[in-house]
């Protein structure tokens, strides 16, 4: 009896044994799931923390849709219309007392710029006024020989003599008006005996100034260049087409263009004219587009390469940079920044896509399954995001 007890207790203690292990395992099994199912989760997404994604340069946009049809390729440069150009000369020879402004100022139309000086000038502003009262006497004098001519109380002979002196003077002193009006001086205060020591000159247009070409104390002669004044505000392409291309250019179509300071940033114009006559050599028109999207870094001179689109073809396009090759298969990135926490992050998913014509540095997808609207997309790095997405799979295998 007492050894059939015995070996219960025996049983009882191993089937505790057995099921406490048992537990043991499974409670080890469940977490190694658990984990796995987690590292799953976060196996298909890349992190980058903000300091990160600077150093890479990361760049996200939605996606775009472009023009990956036809076009000419043309080159040419930056030009504003005439009217949007001056060239400041000097109408007296003169010193050059002040210098009001400096290369890259932006100037109104009647602003001064500088100011001249010189003797002569108070020369010609006190001849001004002394011939201007002499005329004031003759023209009296002229009215009253015209009064005793016409009555036949008069000599002709006296008569003549004073109109002829009376008109001489009169021309002589509106040349000199015009003159003191063109250089800015007021006519009427040196009448009544007010005298500039100085002239001013001003801005003929609004715009920007190009360039100084004179320093204080020079003397300038009359029509001395003294400043350059270019307003960029219209600011256009002045493109060449050659003759073999000439039947597919026409008004209205649309250019991407870059300069090659900036070739990374396009911009985009509209053909608002087309030329008429060739050049000889080479034999092309020129062609005047219209900038959309004007920048300010863009100068009259600029030499730029565009492409004029011919056909109308748009579909979605994103930098080449932006897609990356797996075995067979293509993919974008999508991005976005997490929120919520107080480490800045940035998550990064791929999306398997179709690819189509490639066209300067961009490429044609199409979603294999349709996105959010304004989702935002790696416009680069396609190719590290992969690898990491790659060394993170490897991680979670081990």
């Amino acid at each position: 009896m007492k050894r059939n007890i015995e070996k219960v207790i025996f049983f009882l203690c191993l089937s505790l044994v057995i099921a406490a292990c048992g537990s043991k395992e499974n409670k080890e099994g469940g977490h190694d799931h658990d984990h796995g199912e987690h590292e799953e989760e976060h196996a298909d997404e890349v992190h980058l923390s903000q300091q990160q994604f600077t150093s890479l340069k990361m760049k996200v946009d939605t996606l775009k849709v472009r023009n990956m049809g036809e076009f000419v390729e043309s080159n040419g440069q930056l030009e504003v219309p005439p009217q949007n150009e001056a060239t400041v000369t000097a109408l007296f020879g003169a010193n050059i007392q002040t210098i009001k402004v400096i290369e890259g100022d932006k100037v109104k139309k009647g602003q001064v710029l500088a100011y001249l000086s010189h003797p002569d000038l108070i020369d010609i502003q006190t001849e001004y006024s002394s011939n201007w009262n002499q005329l004031q006497y003759l023209s009296s004098d002229y009215e009253r020989q015209k009064k005793l001519y016409d009555e036949k109380v008069g000599s002709g002979k006296e008569f003549q003599k004073i109109k002829s002196e009376y008109l001489g003077m009169k021309s002589k002193v509106r040349g000199s008006e015009a003159q003191l009006e063109m250089m800015g001086l007021n006519t009427e205060k040196i009448r009544q005996g007010e005298v500039f020591s100085n002239i001013a000159v001003k801005s003929p247009i609004d715009g920007n100034i190009k360039s100084v070409e004179i320093k204080i104390g020079q003397y300038v002669q009359p029509q001395t260049d003294m400043f350059e004044i270019v307003n960029i505000e219209h600011i256009h392409l002045d493109l060449m087409v050659f003759e073999k291309d000439m039947h597919k250019v026409k008004e209205g179509q649309n250019i991407r263009f870059s300069i090659p300071s900036n070739p990374n940033e396009e911009l985009t114009a509209k053909i608002y004219s087309v030329g008429k006559s060739f050049e000889q050599n080479p034999k092309a028109v020129h062609i005047h587009a219209e900038i959309e999207n004007k920048k300010g870094y863009l100068i009259p001179g600029m030499y730029i390469n565009a492409q004029i689109e011919t056909s109308n073809a748009e579909s979605i396009a994103v930098p080449e940079s932006a897609v990356v090759k797996e075995g067979d298969k293509f993919f974008i990135f999508t991005a976005e920044k997490e929120k919520g926490s107080d480490i800045k992050e940035w998550g990064f998913k791929p999306i398997e896509v179709s690819v189509g014509t490639q066209d300067r540095g961009w490429i044609e997808i199409k979603l294999l399954s349709p996105l959010k609207s304004n989702v935002q997309i790696a416009w680069n790095n396609a190719y590290y995001l992969m690898a990491e997405l790659k060394k993170g799979e490897a991680e979670h295998t081990h």
